[in-house]
């Protein structure tokens, strides 16, 4: 009796979808992933190897465990686990299958990934994201990082998309697609995207990185004006005492 589906040897990897909370290190030099379920507590890179989260010695994904890289093969399934109250700051990747893998009815269970795109959805208060900011939670050396818009940003610490990419991407080819930005040419986002890839940044990547300076200025500016206003009544207040 035969337990298991004969090996397969793809020509190319397979493609699979699954959804992530973004991260940024500590010291601001490093950025990638943290899954939203088993495994959560270890963030991985955009070229990663999966390791067991019981600490045994297995490689992943071994038989017998739960362990290594998971995700689904329809994009249309990873988008509506976004819909739940807990995800909706997570963003949705695309992925290649690298090594070995097991095949399930929805999904794979894997050793190797590389995350090639990662589809940001607006900010909580409904704008287009141009940036990620702090969440508000993390990992021991690593902060969680939610999308936002220009005017959401303030104080905390951020990261615009584009330069999320060039920290998380270390030179393999890492797409950051603001959600629902289509094409005029009528090509899904992700497709033109990796058309263009070694291209250099384009017009949509300096705007978002200039609107992100802007918005930071106007907030320092903000908050000098709301000093200076307190300091002009402080004064008043002493000349008063005097007189």
């Amino acid at each position: 009796m035969r337990w298991w589906l004969p090996a397969e040897r793809p020509t190319e990897p397979p493609t699979g979808y699954k959804i992530a909370h973004a991260m940024l290190s500590q010291d601001g030099a490093r950025a990638g992933f943290t899954g939203v379920s088993l495994g959560g507590a270890l963030p991985y890179g955009v070229l990663d190897d999966a390791s067991c989260v019981y600490g045994r010695r297995h490689r992943p994904p071994a038989r017998l465990c739960d362990c290594g890289f998971h995700c689904v093969h329809e994009r249309e399934v990873a988008e509506a686990l976004l819909c739940t109250a807990e995800h909706r700051a997570a963003v949705l990747l695309e992925v290649s299958v690298l090594g070995a893998y097991i095949r399930f009815e929805r999904g794979f269970r894997y050793a190797r990934q590389r995350v090639r795109t990662a589809t940001v959805g607006p900010c909580a208060c409904g704008a287009p994201a141009v940036a990620f900011a702090d969440a508000g939670w993390g990992r021991p050396g690593w902060r969680a990082l939610a999308a936002t818009c220009a005017g959401c940003v303030r104080a905390r610490t951020s990261v615009s998309l584009a330069g999320f990419a060039r920290l998380a991407g270390q030179g393999q080819g890492l797409w950051v697609i603001g959600g629902g930005a289509g094409r005029r040419d009528g090509r899904p986002a992700a497709e033109a995207a990796g058309a263009e890839a070694g291209e250099g940044f384009g017009v949509p990547e300096l705007v978002a990185e200039a609107a992100l300076l802007q918005a930071r200025l106007d907030w320092f500016q903000s908050q000098l004006a709301r000093l200076g206003d307190r300091g002009d009544r402080d004064d008043r207040g002493g000349r008063g005492e005097q007189d």
